[in-house]
């Protein structure tokens, strides 16, 4: 994994927390651990809507499919991909 990817993620471990109000350090939220269920910081539907409205605000992602949208929000290493494909002009499916 390359360095801009690291610190994509720990951009967007900051952007979940500060978007959640979540009172926990970026460091306890693994890349790749499920953001939703009791293995992640258990995030649920409600904020999920708050972390689609936060990539759209930060990334520019706009995620109108349910399907396409439990996916991107998965972890933090998917969401990361996500940016990555948006940033390359790639559509999200």
């Amino acid at each position: 994994m390359n360095p801009s990817t690291l610190e994509l993620q720990q951009d967007i471990k900051v952007m979940i927390i500060d978007a959640l109000m979540l009172k926990i350090a970026p460091s306890e939220i693994p890349a790749s651990a499920l953001l939703f269920g009791p293995e992640g910081p258990g995030i649920d539907s409600i904020d999920a809507l708050q972390l689609v409205v936060a990539l759209e605000i930060n990334y520019g992602i706009r995620i109108q499919d349910e399907g396409i949208a439990r996916v991107v929000l998965g972890s933090v290493a998917s969401i990361a991909q996500a940016v990555e494909e948006h940033r390359a002009g790639r559509k999200l499916d």
